[in-house]
């Protein structure tokens, strides 16, 4: 009797199941190979699950007319009735207009001054002193921002400040560096600067140091210059940074503006994540606050879709 053959349609999900246990088997004996990494890993997964994902549920409360004491499941639906107002107030245009502005410093000042540091440091052919310049760079970013302020009010304030005492012994007036709004955006980057510059060439110098030679020396063979071939080495890690950084276009964060801001000059210091905590925790209007986030978080996921695009047409890896 000859044997009945299996149906081709049979055979081929018979391979794909196959394919899928071989594949599973592969995933499970690399984790167990190389656990200790997995469980390097494990607080940074933990951290954004419960902070980031698991928070996400509560933006349902930007569609209801929210009540603590009704929660989510009692309080009534009102629909796009927070946007509506978000849009329609004339603060949002204020928020919009002094967030972009910062944003734009901290792309067009701040972001391209990490990597002109770390392409000089690279240069730099004394060890200790190479460490030595780091190690000095980097202690800022680990004050936090009411240290940076706090000193910041120290050197500028205008009763005592160490810089205003200067300016009136040599005969010129003081200036209200922390309260005019003339000069509110430049202490602001001016602090960016000092607290983030040091720590953002970490990765840049990891870059460069990461290249194979050998792909120097196919460079230099090429005729690229030093510089060049310095700049080839970061380029893809500048493009990708710079995608993510696009991505916090309306979220500056919130402790450092709220420490700079003040009744004078918060014409140009209210931001979007200071008047989220005014208006949701300050005045109880969590459905609004919320409705505001949403928005931000929204804008945000727009701008690196389209910076990702964009940077896969002009021929870059993009973040995914």
């Amino acid at each position: 009797m000859e044997s009945v053959k299996k149906p081709e349609t049979f055979q081929l999900a018979l391979s794909k199941q196959e394919e899928k246990i071989r594949k599973r088997r592969k995933t499970i004996a690399g984790i167990k190979t190389n656990k200790l990494l997995y469980l390097m890993i494990l607080p940074g997964i933990l951290y954004f699950v419960i902070f980031k994902y698991l928070p996400m549920g509560g933006l349902v409360i930007a569609f209801q007319d929210y009540q603590p004491y009704l929660g989510i499941l009692g309080s009534p639906w009102v629909g796009f009735k927070h946007f509506i107002r978000l849009f329609t107030e004339p603060t949002f245009f204020t928020l919009l207009r002094n967030t972009l502005i910062l944003f734009g410093l901290n792309i067009f000042v701040f972001f391209p001054m990490p990597i002109v540091l770390s392409l000089l440091l690279n240069e730099v052919t004394n060890k200790r002193l190479k460490n030595g310049i780091q190690t000095i760079i980097y202690i800022p970013h680990f004050m936090s921002w009411v240290i940076i302020v706090s000193i910041t009010y120290v050197f500028l304030n205008v009763d005592g400040g160490v810089l205003n005492e200067l300016f009136a012994n040599v005969g010129l007036g003081k200036i209200s560096f922390l309260t005019s709004p003339d000069w509110t955006r430049t202490v602001y980057i001016g602090q960016v600067i000092w607290k983030e510059l040091g720590w953002s060439t970490i990765i840049y110098l990891s870059a460069i140091t990461a290249v194979d030679t050998q792909l120097y020396e196919a460079a230099e063979m090429d005729g690229a210059g030093r510089l060049r071939k310095t700049w080839q080495a970061i380029r893809p890690v500048i493009i990708t940074l710079l995608i993510l950084k696009i991505g916090q276009t309306l979220d500056l964060g919130f402790e450092h503006m709220y420490l700079l801001l003040n009744s004078l000059n918060r014409s140009v210091a209210e931001i979007f994540d200071t008047y989220i905590y005014t208006a949701g925790l300050k005045n109880g209007q969590l459905s609004f606050s919320t409705s505001m986030g949403l928005f931000k978080g929204v804008v945000g996921l727009f701008m690196v879709v389209i910076a990702n695009k964009i940077a896969k047409k002009l021929g870059e890896d993009g973040v995914y």
